[in-house]
C-alpha cells in the first residue's frame, strides 16, 4: 500500500513539473503576443488622430488612399495578433482540461490507497498495539528500530495527507484558472469580431477610392509620379553636399579628394563610434508620430506598376510638432529649396542624419547639438493638413535604413 502511495505521489510531482514548465513557456509567449496587440492599438489611434481626425482640410485622394492603405494593414496586423492569442488561448484552456482530468484521476486513486491504509490501520489497532510491538522485541536494538518504524509511519501518514490537501487545492487552482482563461478568450474574440467589422467598413471605403482612381489613373498616377521626382532631386542635392562635405573633410587633412569616406579628428571618431554603440536604440525624431512610409522601395497603392523609393522613412505627426536631433553632433547644413521642404543635416563623426520637411529652424550650421534637442518643426501641407517628416541616415555616402538605428521605427 505504501509502494503504491508513493509511486501516485511521484507521478503526479512529475505530471505538475512539466505541466508548470510548458504553462510558462505559453504564458510568455501570451505575454509578448499582449504587449504587440497594444502596440498595434496604440498605432491605430495614432494613426486616427494624426491622420483622419479633425482635419478640416480635404485630403488628396492620393494622400486618402495611402492613409487608409496603411491603416488597414495595421488592423490586419492586430486581427492576426489576436487570432494568435486567442489560439494560444484555446491550446492553453485544453492543456489546462488535461491537467484537470488527470489531476482527478490521481487525486482519486490517491485518496483511494489513503483511505485504504487507515482502515487496515484501523482494524490492526488492537493486534498492532504499539506498547505490546515494543515489549515484544527480542533485544533492545530491535525495539529500537520498531519505535523508529511506528515514527515513521505516523510520519508518512501525516505526509500524505498533506499531499492530498495540497493537490486538492492545485485542483481548485487549475479550475479557477479555466474559468480566467475562458474569460480573457471571450473577451479576444468579441475584440477580434469588432475589430473586423471596422476593417470591413474601411474595406469598402478603400474600393470607392479604388474606383475613383481607375476612371482617373493617368491623372493621379502622374500626381505620384512628380512627387516622387520631387523627391528624388532632393535626395541628389542631400547626396551631393554629403560628397562636397567629405571631400572638404579629406583636404583638410591632407588626404585625397577622391576618398568617399570622412577624414575624422580623434574626437570625431569617438563620436562616430557613439553613434554606432548607440545602433537600434537612437530616440524618434519626434515625440510623437507613425511612419507613413518605410524604408526602401514600395509599390504605389494607386498604381503597383510604380515603384516608390524611399531613402529614409516619413512619419506622420502633429500641426507645428518639434522635430529632434537622434543623437549629439554638429549641424552640417541646411537646405531651404525653392519647393519649402526645408531640410537640416546633423553631423554624428562619420554619419548624417537628415530631417526633411521643416517650416522652422533653431538651429544654424555649425552649432553642436545634444540628443533630443530641438532643431525645429514640422511644416503642415496646406491642401491637406499632413505634418509629415522625412528622416534618413546616411554613414559617409552610403543610405541607412533608419529602422535598424531607432528604437521602434
Amino acid at each position: 500500500m505504501t509502494s503504491k502511495l508513493k509511486y501516485f505521489s511521484f507521478t503526479f510531482f512529475i505530471f505538475l513539473v512539466i505541466g508548470l514548465s510548458n504553462a510558462n513557456a505559453q504564458s510568455q509567449r501570451q505575454q509578448e503576443l499582449e504587449e504587440k496587440r497594444r502596440e498595434l492599438q496604440q498605432e491605430i489611434r495614432e494613426i486616427t488622430k494624426l491622420m483622419f481626425a479633425g482635419k478640416k482640410e480635404k485630403k488628396s485622394v492620393v494622400s486618402a488612399v495611402e492613409d487608409l492603405n496603411y491603416k488597414i494593414s495595421v488592423r490586419k496586423n492586430l486581427i492576426r495578433i489576436t487570432n494568435q492569442q486567442a489560439n494560444l488561448l484555446t491550446r492553453e484552456i485544453n492543456a489546462n482540461q488535461d491537467k484537470i482530468t488527470a489531476c482527478r484521476i490521481k487525486l482519486k486513486a490517491l485518496k483511494a490507497a489513503y483511505a485504504d491504509m487507515i482502515v487496515k490501520s484501523y482494524k490492526n489497532r488492537d493486534r498492532d498495539n504499539k506498547l505490546m510491538f515494543l515489549l515484544s522485541s527480542s533485544s533492545f536494538q530491535q525495539a529500537y528500530r520498531r519505535l523508529q518504524y511506528i515514527k515513521q509511519y505516523a510520519y508518512y501518514q501525516k505526509q500524505q495527507a498533506q499531499i492530498i490537501k495540497a493537490e486538492t487545492q492545485q485542483l481548485q487552482s487549475l479550475n479557477q484558472a479555466l474559468l480566467l482563461q475562458k474569460k480573457d478568450k471571450q473577451k479576444l474574440v468579441d475584440e477580434n469580431k469588432a475589430a473586423k467589422k471596422i476593417l470591413d467598413k474601411e474595406l469598402m471605403d478603400q474600393q470607392f477610392y479604388i474606383e475613383m482612381i481607375q476612371k482617373n489613373l493617368a491623372k493621379f498616377s502622374a500626381q505620384i509620379k512628380a512627387k516622387q521626382k520631387a523627391s528624388e532631386k532632393l535626395d541628389k542635392e542631400i547626396r551631393k553636399l554629403i560628397r562636397e562635405a567629405i571631400a572638404a573633410s579629406n583636404k583638410k587633412a591632407g588626404k585625397s579628394a577622391k576618398s568617399r569616406t570622412f577624414s575624422m579628428t580623434p574626437e570625431q571618431k569617438i563620436l562616430a563610434a557613439n553613434f554606432t554603440a548607440n545602433k537600434g536604440k537612437l530616440p524618434w525624431p519626434v515625440a510623437s508620430g507613425v511612419v507613413k512610409l518605410r524604408f526602401g522601395t514600395n509599390p504605389s497603392p494607386i498604381d503597383p506598376s510604380i515603384k516608390i523609393k524611399s531613402n529614409g522613412v516619413r512619419i506622420a505627426t502633429n500641426k507645428g510638432e518639434p522635430v529632434r536631433a537622434v543623437f549629439e553632433g554638429v549641424v552640417q547644413g541646411i537646405m531651404t529649396p525653392k519647393n519649402g521642404n526645408n531640410t537640416i543635416m546633423i553631423r554624428h563623426g562619420n554619419y548624417i542624419t537628415v530631417y526633411k520637411n521643416l517650416s522652422k529652424f533653431y538651429v544654424s550650421k555649425g552649432d553642436k547639438v545634444t540628443t533630443k534637442q530641438i532643431l525645429g518643426e514640422v511644416i503642415t501641407n496646406k491642401a491637406s493638413g499632413e505634418s509629415i517628416l522625412s528622416f534618413g541616415i546616411y554613414k559617409d555616402s552610403a543610405i541607412q535604413n533608419p529602422s535598424i538605428w531607432v528604437y521602434k521605427l
